[in-house]
């Protein structure tokens, strides 16, 4: 190997990290989704929930009794991820497990007076992060948001 194929190796890949670097969906996402989750996260706060935990709380709260294999798959979210933010909200006493006669595993969750209370009250703090996030990502764009999320999030593989 002489002393130019290294480097012959690092500039033939700039061609593909340039492309990534500036075209990359998922890196913009992935970006995009950290500065909505502080606006979030700063309003939400001072109850000592992060928006993570808020959206596993309202998902509980609509879905009534609900097991969390179905939480994760509606909501694509992997096991441990899951566990670990219900593990806080059982926690505080914002759900709760409840027997349904079944083997006792993956016991359903629901929602309690106090995580309804609580929903209740961070709903104006809720209101100015949505309302902040609109302002971000202007019209067009939370109503594209609003249209990408309705949309069944199944991809196959290819």
């Amino acid at each position: 190997m002489t002393k130019t194929e290294p480097h012959k190796r690092l500039n033939h890949g700039k061609g593909i990290i340039d492309q990534i670097a500036h075209e990359c969906l998922l890196m913009r996402v992935r970006k995009l989704d950290r500065v909505l989750t502080g606006i979030y996260d700063a309003e939400l706060r001072p109850f000592g929930l992060k928006a993570s935990q808020t959206t596993l709380l309202v998902f509980v709260a609509k879905a009534g009794p609900v097991r969390r294999i179905e939480i994760g798959k509606c909501l694509c979210l992997d096991p441990s991820t899951l566990t670990r933010n219900l593990k806080i909200m059982l926690t505080n006493g914002w759900i709760q497990e409840i027997a349904d006669g079944e083997d006792g595993r993956g016991l359903p969750v629901q929602i309690t007076v106090q995580g309804r209370d609580l929903l209740n009250q961070i709903g104006p703090f809720w209101r100015k992060a949505q309302t902040r996030t609109e302002k971000f990502l202007g019209n067009d764009g939370a109503t594209l948001l609003r249209k990408l999320a309705a949309n069944k999030m199944e991809v196959s593989s290819r």
